[in-house]
This record gives C-alpha cells, structure tokens and sequence, in this order.
C-alpha cells in the first residue's frame, strides 16, 4: 500500500495538528489534553492504553499494539518507542498563534510541531497501521511521559511502574522519537540540575568584614568550577567530549548595603554515561571545603533537582543495524549515525531497565526545536512513519 493509497500524510497532519492544539506547555503542567489526544486516537484503532498519574493533572500514557495470541511459551522481545508530551513555553514573536497549526509549503508550524508532535504522530500512526494488518508476534508500545522539558518526574516515574501492564515484558530495543533530522543517534550526554544554597553572616555593609558574604563565596565556587571544567575538558569521552558545567540562574543578597547572608546558584552539569549526580553534589561539596570557601561562617547545601543520565549503544547493536535496514529499505539510504551532546528520557531507558536505546525521529533539534515558530516538513514525517512501520515488520512479525 502507498502513502497515496492510505493518505498517510493527510493522516499524519491531522494528528500532529491535534497533538499541537493540546498544548502542553511546561513548566505548567498541562500534560493532560495532550494525552486525552492520544489516548482518543489510540481507542479509535483498536490499541490498548494505560495511564498512570504521575502527579496531578499529569498523567504518562503507554499505547501497545499488542501481540497475536499465542497457544503456548513467553512472548519474544517487543519493540518500544519514548516520547514526551509536554513543550517548551512559546514565548514571543511568532507570526501566528502557537498553538493553532499552520500548514504552508509542505511544513507544519506550532509549538511543539518537531519537539516532538511530529515524532509522536508518526509513532502513533505506525502502531495503528501494524494493528491493523495483524499478526504482530510481539507487543509494540509507545510510551509517552510528562515534565521532559524539565525535572523528569514522568520517565521517572516510568520506570519505577516499569511500564504497567507489561512489566513482565522484555524489549529488543527502544526507539526515542526525538526530533535527529532522521539520523540515529546511538550515544547521549546526560544532564543534571543542582541547587546551591550558600549562606553567609549579615552585616553591615559599611563594616563587611563583621559577616560573611554568601555572594563572595559563590563567586568563589564558580571559579572553582571554572577549574573543575577545564579538568573535565583534558578527560573528555572519545564520543561525547567533556561534561560540562554552566550556571544559569544567580540571586541572593538583601540589599546593596547589606553583607549577603545567602545565595542560590542552580547549575546544570552534563553528564557523561555511568556519572552521578548525587556523587558529582558530594564532589562540590566536599571541593568547596577543601579549598576553604566553606567554614568560617559559610555554609552549603547541594540538592539534585534533575537528573536524565545518558547512554551509548554500540554501533553493531542489533538495535542499530536493524533501524539502519529498515531505513534504507524505506529511502534506499543508510542513515547517518552520529551521537549527541544534548540529552533525553532514553537514558533511563537504558541505564534502569537494560534496553538498549537509540534515539530517530522526524525534525530538527538544532534548527526548530524551541525556536520561534517552530515547525516540521510534512514529508519528513511520512518517512519517519514508514521507517517505524518497516521497523516493527521487521523485528514484530
């Protein structure tokens, strides 16, 4: 059957549009019109649903094409795919509404159209089109989580449940949908945030040698960073590079003639595969003592607020060799394998559950992603759909 016989397309635009129009925006956590589509959608094909609330308003949603039934012994290895619901704020200057789709030219604009709408259609329609033609000889599931775009708690919460209904089951690999222009990403940064609260003596600032500034020793320990970085960039990862500090957010103090008694520093720290950031926290800590910006009235806490590890997938993987096929099947092209400095839910994925994970899917993260008037070709996700269908009749049937 040709994309011109089933209206793929046409299809693939409908959804994604739905899938736009619910929002999503995070922080927010209004998750839950984004996963009332998909679940809509997947009732409407005959797929099973599960949902689990992971807080209020914010539920994850797992959707399985499920296996043909079978007389007797375990089920051979699914297949999985991951994706987020939720979106970065749209912020200002776009051109149009956006949270309204506006298709013009083969490309399809709004707010989460290629992080990760587009991804998440394709996936969806994939399911669909496996269940309809039957005979799958194992499950297929999408999971889809909440709060990626921002503390995690949705993957988290994922693979704790371990999938719900099919705890029991065991994957031959996991596809995350994220937007990789088609290329296979087999290696990912992991990221982590940690809060830094120092706290110093409030003095007078006409006598600041009577306290003890938290501003001052922040400064210090952000010069200590500065060193730890340049460490970390002599010992970078042959395929990753270096983890990486960046302080993003700095506020403390009372008032300008007031010695600081506290400050807050929240700091991201990319991860390489297998580091902790609970054990990078002991680090600071421990690194700040050492060099005396602590003591003396100075005091310091480190909490992780988010931690999303990384992973590497060896390139012969069968998880990667079998996508390459049933990619060039498709587009008579093996698609590029590259790796990623960004990071995604698929490190849990891989470093909680044993799946070995890759990350392919429709959309620019560089060039739309969180971009004013973000947008995806249309015919981008046509091709990322019939990979995945290639992909399930390959490894499903």
């Amino acid at each position: 059957m040709t994309d011109a016989d089933d209206g793929l397309a046409g299809r693939l635009v409908e959804l994604t549009g739905d899938l736009i129009r619910a929002r999503g925006e995070n922080p927010g956590g209004t998750e839950e019109a984004t996963v009332d589509v998909i679940a809509g959608f997947a009732h409407a094909h005959g797929l099973h649903v599960h949902i689990a609330e992971v807080a209020a308003g914010r539920p994850n949603i797992v959707v399985t094409a499920p296996a043909a039934a079978r007389r007797s012994g375990e089920l051979p290895e699914g297949l999985l795919f991951l994706g987020h619901s939720d979106v970065v704020p749209a912020g200002d200057g776009w051109t149009g509404d956006p949270f309204e789709p506006r298709l013009a030219d083969g490309w399809l604009t709004g707010r989460g159209a290629a992080d990760m709408k587009g991804g998440l259609a394709a996936v969806l329609c994939a399911l669909a089109d496996a269940h309809a033609d039957g005979g799958l000889s194992a499950p297929v599931s999408l999971a889809v989580t909440v709060d990626e775009e921002d503390l995690g708690t949705g993957i988290r919460h994922l693979v704790t449940d371990g999938l719900g209904p099919h705890a029991g089951q065991h994957f031959s690999s996991c596809v995350v949908a994220e937007p990789t222009d088609l290329a296979i990403i087999t290696a990912c940064r992991g990221d982590a945030y940690l809060e830094v609260r120092l706290t110093g003596i409030s003095a007078h600032s006409g006598r600041p040698a009577d306290g003890r500034s938290a501003i001052i020793a922040a400064a210090k320990l952000i010069t200590l960073l500065t060193d730890n970085q340049a460490e970390l960039d002599a010992d970078g990862h042959p395929l990753l590079g270096a983890g990486s500090w960046s302080p993003g957010i700095i506020t403390g103090g009372q008032g300008t003639s007031m010695v600081a008694g506290a400050c807050r520093i929240s700091l991201d720290r990319r991860l390489l595969p297998g580091e902790s950031a609970e054990r990078i926290a002991g680090w600071l800590m421990a690194a700040a003592a050492e060099v005396g910006i602590t003591g003396d009235g100075i005091g310091l806490d480190v909490e992780v607020t988010m931690e999303m590890p990384g992973f590497i997938t060896d390139h012969d993987s069968p998880a990667v060799t079998t996508l390459e096929a049933a990619a060039e099947a498709v587009t008579g092209q093996v698609p590029e394998c590259t790796v990623w400095t960004a990071a995604c839910d698929g490190g849990y994925i891989a470093r909680d559950l044993g799946i070995p994970t890759i990350v392919y899917g429709p959309g620019s993260i560089s060039e739309q992603a969180h971009h004013v008037d973000e947008a995806i070709e249309v015919a981008e996700i046509v091709r990322a759909c019939r990979v995945y269908r290639q992909l399930i009749g390959t490894t499903c049937r």
